[in-house]
Protein backbone atom coordinates (compact mmCIF):
# COMPACT_ATOMS: atom_id res chain seq x y z
CA UNK A 1 0.00 0.00 0.00
CA UNK A 2 2.62 2.59 0.87
CA UNK A 3 4.19 1.57 -2.59
CA UNK A 4 1.04 1.96 -3.93
CA UNK A 5 0.67 5.55 -3.02
CA UNK A 6 3.94 6.77 -2.99
CA UNK A 7 3.99 5.90 -7.27
CA UNK A 8 0.34 7.58 -7.14
CA UNK A 9 1.73 10.31 -5.65
CA UNK A 10 4.73 10.73 -8.21
CA UNK A 11 2.24 10.51 -11.45
CA UNK A 12 -0.24 12.86 -9.78
CA UNK A 13 1.62 15.24 -7.98
CA UNK A 14 5.25 15.06 -9.54
CA UNK A 15 4.05 14.30 -13.56
CA UNK A 16 0.86 16.43 -12.80
CA UNK A 17 -1.13 13.44 -14.15
CA UNK A 18 -4.13 13.68 -11.51
CA UNK A 19 -6.14 16.01 -13.84
CA UNK A 20 -5.00 13.25 -17.11
CA UNK A 21 -6.61 10.56 -15.36
CA UNK A 22 -9.87 12.65 -14.72
CA UNK A 23 -10.15 13.47 -18.55
CA UNK A 24 -9.75 10.05 -19.52
CA UNK A 25 -12.03 8.78 -17.12
CA UNK A 26 -9.69 6.43 -15.52
CA UNK A 27 -10.00 5.33 -12.14
CA UNK A 28 -6.11 6.12 -11.00
CA UNK A 29 -5.78 4.13 -7.92
CA UNK A 30 -7.79 0.75 -9.60
CA UNK A 31 -5.48 1.11 -12.19
CA UNK A 32 -2.03 1.35 -10.35
CA UNK A 33 -3.40 -1.20 -8.24
CA UNK A 34 -3.26 -3.18 -11.19
CA UNK A 35 -0.42 -2.17 -13.04
CA UNK A 36 1.57 -3.09 -9.72
CA UNK A 37 -0.19 -6.65 -9.30
CA UNK A 38 0.70 -7.33 -12.95
CA UNK A 39 4.00 -5.36 -12.98
CA UNK A 40 5.71 -6.65 -9.95
CA UNK A 41 3.77 -9.28 -9.81
CA UNK A 42 5.14 -10.99 -12.62
CA UNK A 43 9.15 -10.06 -12.17
CA UNK A 44 8.81 -11.63 -8.46
CA UNK A 45 7.57 -14.72 -9.30
CA UNK A 46 10.44 -15.13 -11.41
CA UNK A 47 12.53 -14.18 -8.76
CA UNK A 48 11.07 -16.91 -6.22
CA UNK A 49 11.30 -19.40 -8.96
CA UNK A 50 15.00 -18.16 -10.15
CA UNK A 51 16.80 -20.90 -8.25
CA UNK A 52 14.77 -23.49 -10.14
CA UNK A 53 14.58 -22.10 -13.07
CA UNK A 54 18.51 -21.64 -13.22
CA UNK A 55 18.88 -25.26 -12.66
CA UNK A 56 16.62 -26.30 -15.39
CA UNK A 57 17.75 -23.74 -18.15
CA UNK A 58 21.22 -23.97 -17.39
CA UNK A 59 21.70 -27.31 -15.90
CA UNK A 60 23.61 -26.31 -13.14
CA UNK A 61 23.98 -29.37 -10.67
CA UNK A 62 24.56 -28.68 -7.25
CA UNK A 63 27.65 -29.98 -5.52
CA UNK A 64 28.55 -31.12 -1.85
CA UNK A 65 31.91 -30.91 -1.90
CA UNK A 66 32.10 -34.87 -2.09
CA UNK A 67 32.48 -35.03 -5.86
CA UNK A 68 36.17 -34.36 -5.61
CA UNK A 69 38.75 -32.01 -5.27
CA UNK A 70 38.08 -29.35 -7.31
CA UNK A 71 34.15 -29.24 -5.79
CA UNK A 72 35.52 -29.49 -2.52
CA UNK A 73 37.64 -26.47 -3.20
CA UNK A 74 34.66 -24.79 -4.55
CA UNK A 75 32.30 -25.62 -2.17
CA UNK A 76 34.64 -24.56 0.83
CA UNK A 77 35.59 -21.28 -0.83
CA UNK A 78 32.32 -20.25 -1.66
CA UNK A 79 31.80 -20.94 2.63
CA UNK A 80 34.53 -18.91 3.68
CA UNK A 81 33.22 -15.86 0.97
CA UNK A 82 29.87 -16.17 3.04
CA UNK A 83 31.40 -15.77 6.46
CA UNK A 84 33.32 -12.95 4.86
CA UNK A 85 30.12 -11.40 3.53
CA UNK A 86 28.28 -12.24 6.41
CA UNK A 87 25.36 -14.17 4.38
CA UNK A 88 23.91 -17.85 5.03
CA UNK A 89 26.13 -20.63 2.57
CA UNK A 90 24.36 -20.83 -0.41
CA UNK A 91 23.98 -23.39 -2.89
CA UNK A 92 27.01 -24.27 -4.90
CA UNK A 93 26.54 -25.69 -8.74
CA UNK A 94 28.35 -26.33 -11.52
CA UNK A 95 27.30 -26.37 -15.58
CA UNK A 96 28.53 -26.73 -18.96
CA UNK A 97 29.43 -24.12 -20.76
CA UNK A 98 31.67 -20.98 -21.71
CA UNK A 99 33.77 -19.04 -19.16
CA UNK A 100 30.93 -17.59 -16.31
CA UNK A 101 29.32 -17.48 -13.54
CA UNK A 102 26.07 -16.11 -11.99
CA UNK A 103 24.76 -15.76 -8.65
CA UNK A 104 20.36 -16.06 -8.25
CA UNK A 105 17.82 -16.36 -5.40
CA UNK A 106 15.51 -14.60 -3.98
CA UNK A 107 16.71 -14.22 -0.16
CA UNK A 108 20.24 -13.65 0.57
CA UNK A 109 20.42 -16.30 3.21
CA UNK A 110 19.54 -18.84 0.62
CA UNK A 111 20.90 -17.90 -2.65
CA UNK A 112 22.42 -20.27 -5.59
CA UNK A 113 26.00 -19.46 -7.03
CA UNK A 114 27.15 -20.86 -10.36
CA UNK A 115 30.65 -21.56 -11.92
CA UNK A 116 30.72 -23.27 -15.43
CA UNK A 117 33.20 -26.14 -16.66
CA UNK A 118 34.47 -23.47 -18.98
CA UNK A 119 35.59 -21.01 -16.30
CA UNK A 120 37.00 -23.70 -13.98
CA UNK A 121 39.20 -24.71 -17.16
CA UNK A 122 40.11 -21.63 -17.81
CA UNK A 123 40.93 -19.89 -14.51
CA UNK A 124 43.70 -20.83 -11.87
CA UNK A 125 42.11 -21.00 -8.66
CA UNK A 126 43.27 -17.36 -7.28
CA UNK A 127 40.96 -16.13 -10.29
CA UNK A 128 38.03 -18.32 -9.68
CA UNK A 129 37.86 -17.12 -6.12
CA UNK A 130 38.14 -13.59 -7.15
CA UNK A 131 34.56 -14.96 -9.33
CA UNK A 132 32.98 -16.16 -6.36
CA UNK A 133 33.65 -13.29 -4.32
CA UNK A 134 32.10 -10.99 -7.26
CA UNK A 135 28.92 -13.42 -7.30
CA UNK A 136 28.94 -13.72 -3.44
CA UNK A 137 28.82 -9.51 -3.61
CA UNK A 138 25.98 -9.79 -5.77
CA UNK A 139 24.29 -11.92 -2.84
CA UNK A 140 25.30 -9.40 -0.12
CA UNK A 141 23.79 -6.43 -1.62
CA UNK A 142 21.15 -7.98 -2.46
CA UNK A 143 21.41 -7.41 -5.69
CA UNK A 144 18.54 -9.94 -7.31
CA UNK A 145 15.55 -8.10 -5.12
CA UNK A 146 16.85 -4.53 -5.93
CA UNK A 147 16.89 -5.27 -9.31
CA UNK A 148 13.60 -7.04 -9.70
CA UNK A 149 11.73 -4.28 -7.67
CA UNK A 150 13.42 -1.48 -10.08
CA UNK A 151 12.06 -3.49 -13.19
CA UNK A 152 8.84 -4.17 -11.53
CA UNK A 153 8.10 -0.60 -10.38
CA UNK A 154 8.87 0.34 -14.09
CA UNK A 155 6.68 -2.40 -15.63
CA UNK A 156 3.72 -0.75 -13.44
CA UNK A 157 5.01 2.68 -15.16
CA UNK A 158 4.77 1.37 -18.08
CA UNK A 159 1.65 -0.43 -17.80
CA UNK A 160 -0.10 2.79 -16.18
CA UNK A 161 1.14 5.38 -18.73
CA UNK A 162 0.22 3.78 -21.97
CA UNK A 163 -3.46 2.43 -20.76
CA UNK A 164 -3.86 6.69 -19.63
CA UNK A 165 -2.43 7.66 -23.11
CA UNK A 166 -4.27 4.80 -24.91
CA UNK A 167 -7.54 6.25 -23.38
CA UNK A 168 -6.41 10.24 -24.17
CA UNK A 169 -5.53 9.42 -27.56
CA UNK A 170 -8.63 7.17 -28.41
CA UNK A 171 -11.18 9.79 -26.76
CA UNK A 172 -9.57 12.65 -28.45
CA UNK A 173 -9.47 11.38 -32.31
CA UNK A 174 -11.43 7.98 -31.99
CA UNK A 175 -14.19 8.58 -29.70
CA UNK A 176 -15.28 11.86 -29.59
CA UNK A 177 -19.09 10.70 -28.79
CA UNK A 178 -18.00 8.78 -25.81
CA UNK A 179 -18.96 5.07 -26.87
CA UNK A 180 -16.52 3.69 -25.16
CA UNK A 181 -12.97 2.32 -26.06
CA UNK A 182 -12.28 1.55 -29.91
CA UNK A 183 -8.86 0.33 -31.99
CA UNK A 184 -7.58 3.53 -31.50
CA UNK A 185 -7.06 2.56 -27.76
CA UNK A 186 -5.24 -0.97 -27.98
CA UNK A 187 -3.41 0.55 -31.37
CA UNK A 188 -1.82 3.09 -28.96
CA UNK A 189 -1.33 1.37 -25.75
CA UNK A 190 0.42 -1.04 -27.87
CA UNK A 191 2.64 1.24 -29.21
CA UNK A 192 3.16 3.22 -26.17
CA UNK A 193 4.52 -0.52 -24.13
CA UNK A 194 6.30 -0.91 -27.03
CA UNK A 195 8.31 2.62 -26.92
CA UNK A 196 7.96 3.29 -22.82
CA UNK A 197 9.28 -0.72 -22.17
CA UNK A 198 12.53 0.22 -24.61
CA UNK A 199 12.94 3.24 -22.01
CA UNK A 200 12.22 1.03 -18.90
CA UNK A 201 14.98 -1.30 -19.97
CA UNK A 202 17.88 1.20 -20.46
CA UNK A 203 17.17 2.13 -16.79
CA UNK A 204 17.53 -1.11 -15.40
CA UNK A 205 20.22 -2.02 -17.80
CA UNK A 206 22.12 1.52 -16.44
CA UNK A 207 21.67 -0.06 -13.16
CA UNK A 208 22.68 -3.31 -13.74
CA UNK A 209 26.02 -1.91 -14.86
CA UNK A 210 26.19 0.44 -11.68
CA UNK A 211 25.68 -3.03 -9.79
CA UNK A 212 28.09 -4.36 -11.79
CA UNK A 213 31.32 -2.50 -10.84
CA UNK A 214 30.21 -2.86 -7.41
CA UNK A 215 30.32 -6.42 -7.06
CA UNK A 216 33.59 -5.87 -8.63
CA UNK A 217 34.34 -3.47 -6.17
CA UNK A 218 32.96 -6.46 -3.24
CA UNK A 219 35.02 -9.26 -4.65
CA UNK A 220 38.24 -6.83 -4.30
CA UNK A 221 36.83 -5.81 -0.21
CA UNK A 222 36.61 -9.21 0.70
CA UNK A 223 40.13 -10.41 -0.60
CA UNK A 224 41.88 -7.36 0.63
CA UNK A 225 42.67 -6.41 -2.93
CA UNK A 226 41.79 -5.86 -6.63
CA UNK A 227 44.59 -7.68 -8.63
CA UNK A 228 43.04 -11.32 -8.48
CA UNK A 229 39.27 -9.59 -9.75
CA UNK A 230 41.93 -7.69 -12.64
CA UNK A 231 43.39 -10.46 -13.72
CA UNK A 232 39.93 -12.65 -14.15
CA UNK A 233 38.53 -10.00 -16.25
CA UNK A 234 40.96 -9.84 -18.02
CA UNK A 235 41.20 -13.43 -18.31
CA UNK A 236 37.80 -13.19 -19.72
CA UNK A 237 38.27 -10.29 -22.21
CA UNK A 238 40.39 -12.46 -24.06
CA UNK A 239 37.49 -15.45 -24.26
CA UNK A 240 33.97 -15.47 -25.63
CA UNK A 241 31.41 -15.02 -22.60
CA UNK A 242 29.26 -18.17 -21.96
CA UNK A 243 25.71 -17.86 -23.11
CA UNK A 244 23.28 -17.40 -19.90
CA UNK A 245 19.65 -17.49 -20.27
CA UNK A 246 18.11 -13.44 -20.28
CA UNK A 247 17.01 -13.72 -17.15
CA UNK A 248 20.55 -14.95 -15.82
CA UNK A 249 22.61 -12.48 -17.97
CA UNK A 250 22.12 -9.78 -15.01
CA UNK A 251 24.40 -11.42 -12.57
CA UNK A 252 26.67 -13.55 -14.92
CA UNK A 253 30.36 -12.80 -14.16
CA UNK A 254 30.64 -11.87 -18.05
CA UNK A 255 27.52 -10.54 -20.07
CA UNK A 256 26.66 -10.58 -23.89
CA UNK A 257 29.02 -7.92 -25.57
CA UNK A 258 27.00 -4.89 -27.25
CA UNK A 259 28.96 -2.12 -25.51
CA UNK A 260 25.86 -0.32 -25.57
CA UNK A 261 22.86 1.70 -22.80
CA UNK A 262 20.99 -1.71 -23.56
CA UNK A 263 24.21 -3.99 -21.93
CA UNK A 264 23.80 -5.36 -18.44
CA UNK A 265 27.22 -5.13 -17.84
CA UNK A 266 29.83 -2.62 -18.64
CA UNK A 267 33.27 -3.17 -20.87
CA UNK A 268 35.64 -5.39 -19.48
CA UNK A 269 38.28 -2.25 -19.86
CA UNK A 270 35.85 0.23 -17.66
CA UNK A 271 35.42 -2.40 -15.54
CA UNK A 272 39.81 -3.04 -15.31
CA UNK A 273 40.21 0.71 -14.96
CA UNK A 274 37.52 1.34 -11.85
CA UNK A 275 39.06 -1.81 -9.72
CA UNK A 276 42.72 -0.43 -10.81
CA UNK A 277 41.50 3.28 -9.96
CA UNK A 278 42.38 4.67 -6.09
CA UNK A 279 38.28 5.29 -5.81
CA UNK A 280 37.42 1.62 -6.72
CA UNK A 281 36.65 1.31 -3.17
CA UNK A 282 33.35 3.80 -3.19
CA UNK A 283 31.54 1.39 -5.28
CA UNK A 284 31.77 -1.34 -2.50
CA UNK A 285 28.88 -1.03 0.19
Amino acid sequence: MMLLMAIYTVLTRVFGLGGVFDEAGINAPGLITMSLVFGMGGAFISLLLSKTIAKWTCGAKVITGNEGDTQAWLVSTVQELARTANVGMPEVAIYEGGPNAFATGAFRNSALVAVSTGLIRAMPRSEIRAVLAHEMAHVANGDMVTLTLVQGVLNAVVIALSTVVGHLVDKKFFDKRGRGVGPGYFVVRMVMQMVLGILASLVVMAYSRRREYAADAGSANYLGSPSDMVAALRRLGGAAPGALPDAMQAFGISGKRKGSLFSSHPPIEARIARLQGQGYARDFR
